[in-house]
């Protein structure tokens, strides 16, 4: 889910529960539990199912065929998580406002201007039958819990409404909602389109470096030369904004620079381990909420185990094993949307123009039901090439033509992980399926590694798809999708160890272009540092790398704000001497009793505002309503920094040296008022970096401290290893070798129940803070349920 959507989500249930809107209901908030030895009907099983639940509230499923273990597994993720996935599937398509009121009518109204809902039932349609099946097995599952006489969850209870029965095409909203989590671009190709039209060719290239210093030490013989500094062209820039904008505003935005939703992962091969085993670890990194995003699931059938854990909503492991071979994801920042400018005339605007010449929009009527208010109709036109978007780009409209929204680009073919026995099997199903886009790293038994890339990519002619272009001509567009062999891989590659942290990966000469803005190359440059200095390794060596903290990202500034506070600049700024002697204290870590970062943090946020301004604002003002977003904002920044050159930036009549002093001081005043005016050099950077995990009801106060995680310092940072930002974190982190899953690794935020009553609401929380292992596997049984077929 988007940020901003996520916050209107956050602020309307809260106002509901704080309005006591809610229908009385009977029972207690308790969702059902397992009990010991109780056994339950359900509709559609062949065989009986044994559901054990352990300490931690885990499921291990055994049951006779996959469609029966699905249908177990619909049972108690729907026991444990059923308000989560009712809301996973409402803000996929477009039904908030129908439960949560006005607030979220626009959040809805984009999701079906985007076609989401038509989306998912053409998907559907087209689904292989052993996929289908699987949905339906799942679907049974999740409608028995619907069906029992037990009380709902608490939140339903306190927005006073009941859920629908579950769908299949429920799932695939799922699907697509975590789509729109990771391969929505639409903002990028909006930046630079518009930054296109309005900068010199130079300036564009030195602003989307597309590989950054420590990517290119990654990827060695193929590292390529920098763009030269556009020196003359932003000195003219600079000297505009000056002219036009005196008073300089953030033209990024808030969030600019912080990490994206992205992910570790890495593979070492046995002849990097102790015994000769393959091990994988991964942590995906998404925003953090109560319950968590995962449920963890351990499943039993035939001869076939799967363990890891799934998309609430979804019958599938995302990343785990199946005892022969372990796979983990990390976003691959793909593009795999464009937006189409539409060639439309002034006198028939109901027209559009295409290769075939002029072409009517289709136009439907869509209903959006609000509560408590009459309901809203808006108006979708939709394109040969796909929806025409909610906003127009550089005042033409624009089509989306979007992977997520094409019934050929989306399937479940993860599903076929459970029966591969090696990488190059895993590397075939993975190439081959549809989905978001995403780097999958490997590991087999007999000790082998691989990286593949996952979902359907783009065959683009015409065009790259950075920015956007007409299509009316036929000379861009689409040509299908890239051929399963097309993908790139890397199998057993002589380190011994792959390693992605979304970053660009080496592709080799004529490789097909994915992506547009991978993320800084810094994480995997700190992995790939670390694992070439360990050997042998074990699970818990690499566990202990999930946890590292190391900063050296932030230390250009550190040694910027060194090289300007000297003596006698600190002498006629005393207030400086606090900002050097806390520079000067940094350990180069992002531990919670470390002190100097948060000061280098909100430096680097003044300078980037201030620089990015003046080089950026004017181009703003062709399309104000663009919150502008770049790929990387650190390459091209520090590249101009180190040029020390007054004219490249917004610097007074003092040069250079006094804009960078003036962004300390700015940077200073602004922490200390944050921080009740603590000496910076004792600010821990446990009192800036602070986990807050929120239920969706915990904005209000009554509820806050019984539903959200507590508040709590938290090592690392938005570059670290150990990610952690203010919204953002490790929302898993697995560590296993096929075939020897008992010794695997597996934690998460929160715990397994979405009901705060549960003893497994945040049973895992402690150990996710401490950075503490728990198994994988789930241990001895602690509760039993026993599923049984229908009499027929």
């Amino acid at each position: 889910m988007r940020r901003n959507v996520r916050s209107l989500l956050l602020s309307a249930l809260a106002s509901l529960a704080i309005a006591g809107c809610a229908e009385k209901t009977q029972g207690t908030a308790r969702a059902p539990a397992p009990h010991a030895d109780n056994a339950t009907t359900l509709a559609g099983l062949e065989h009986a199912v044994t559901v054990t639940s352990d300490r931690l509230g885990i499921p291990a499923i055994r049951a006779a065929s996959r469609e029966d273990a699905l249908r177990a597994l619909g049972v108690v993720t729907a026991r444990d998580r059923l308000f989560q996935m009712d809301l996973l599937r409402r803000s996929s398509g477009g039904r908030l406002a129908e439960v949560l009121g006005r607030d979220l009518l626009e959040a809805d109204t984009r999701q079906r201007l985007y076609g989401v809902p038509r989306a998912a039932a053409a998907i559907l349609s087209r689904l292989p039958e052993r996929q289908r099946a699987a949905l339906d097995a799942y679907a049974d599952g999740v409608n028995a819990v619907l069906r029992s006489p037990e009380a709902l969850p608490i939140e339903f209870q306190k927005l006073g409404y009941r859920p629908e029965p579950w769908r299949p095409e429920d799932s695939v909203l799922v699907v697509l909602g975590m789509f729109n989590a990771l391969s929505a671009t639409e903002d990028i190709e909006r930046t630079q389109t518009v930054l296109t039209q309005r900068l010199p060719k130079g300036v564009m290239s030195f602003l989307l470096e597309s590989i950054d210093p420590y990517t290119k030490a990654l990827l060695g013989a193929q590292d390529t030369a920098s763009p030269p500094l556009p020196a003359e062209e932003l000195r003219a820039l600079v000297a505009q904004s000056r002219k036009e904008r005196p008073q300089r505003e953030r033209v990024l935005s808030e969030d600019a620079g912080e990490a994206p939703v992205g992910s570790n992962g890495w593979a070492v091969a046995g002849k990097r381990t102790r015994d000769g085993r393959a091990i994988l670890a991964n942590d995906m990194h998404l925003e953090l909420g109560v319950p968590n995003i995962w449920y963890r699931a351990e499943l039993r059938y035939g001869e076939r185990e799967v363990a890891g854990v799934v998309l609430p909503g979804l019958p599938l492991v995302i990343v785990g094993t199946n005892r022969h071979v372990a796979w983990g994801m990390t976003n691959l920042h793909g593009d795999v949307m464009d937006l189409v400018r539409l060639e439309t005339r002034p006198e028939r605007p109901d027209e559009y123009l295409t290769p075939s010449g002029w072409k009517r929009f289709d136009v439907a009527q869509e209903t959006i039901k609000v509560r408590g208010e009459p309901d809203a109709t808006i108006t979708v036109r939709s394109t040969i090439w796909g929806p025409v978007a909610p906003r127009p780009l550089l005042g033409a409209p624009v089509a989306v033509r979007w992977t997520a929204l094409d019934p050929e680009g989306v399937d479940l073919g993860l599903l076929e992980m459970d029966r591969v026995r090696s990488v190059d099997e895993a590397v075939a199903v993975l190439s081959a399926a549809g989905g978001p886009g995403c780097n999958v790293l490997l590991a087999d038994r007999g000790g082998r590694v691989a990286w593949t890339v996952t979902g359907r990519m783009p065959r683009r002619r015409g065009f790259d798809g950075s920015v956007s272009v007409s299509w009316a001509d036929g000379r861009a567009g689409w040509d299908g999708y890239l051929a399963p062999a097309a993908l790139p891989r890397i199998v057993d590659p002589p380190s011994g160890f792959i390693v992605n942290a979304n970053h660009r990966m080496p592709m080799g000469e004529g490789a097909p272009v994915l992506g547009h803005d991978y993320a800084n190359g810094y994480r995997a440059y700190r992995i790939t540092e670390r694992l070439r200095e360990a050997r042998p390794v074990t699970e818990a060596d690499l566990f202990q790398l999930q946890l590292d903290t190391r900063a050296e990202f932030f230390g250009f500034y550190r040694d910027l704000a060194l090289r300007v506070l000297t003596e006698e600049a600190v002498s006629r700024r005393p207030a400086l001497a606090e900002a050097r002697r806390a520079a000067a204290a940094w350990d180069g870590r992002a531990d919670v009793s470390g002190v100097g970062l948060p000061l280098l943090m909100r430096f680097r946020r003044v300078l980037t505002d201030d620089v990015f301004a003046a080089w950026l604002g004017a181009s703003r003002a062709a399309e104000p309503g663009l919150t502008l977003a770049l790929p990387d904002i650190d390459t091209p920044l520090q590249r101009a920094l180190d040029a020390r050159s007054a004219d490249l930036v917004p610097a007074p009549a003092g040069g250079w040296d006094a804009f960078v002093l003036a962004a300390l001081e700015k940077a200073m005043i602004a922490v200390k008022q944050e921080h009740g005016g603590q000496p910076l050099d004792q600010l821990e950077w446990g009192a800036v970096s602070r986990v807050r995990i929120a239920h969706p009801l915990g904005a209000s106060p009554e509820l806050a401290a019984r539903l959200n995680m507590p508040d709590e310092p938290l090592p690392g940072c938005g570059f670290c290893v150990r990610l952690a930002t203010r919204s953002v974190g490790a929302s898993e982190r697995l560590v296993v070798s096929p075939g020897h899953e008992q010794d695997g690794i597996l934690h998460m935020p929160a715990g397994q129940s979405g009901d705060p009553l549960s003893p497994h609401y945040r049973d895992q929380q402690r150990a996710w803070v401490d950075g503490r292992p728990l198994p994988l596997l789930a241990g001895p049984a602690d509760h039993t349920l026993t599923l049984v077929p229908e009499r027929r």
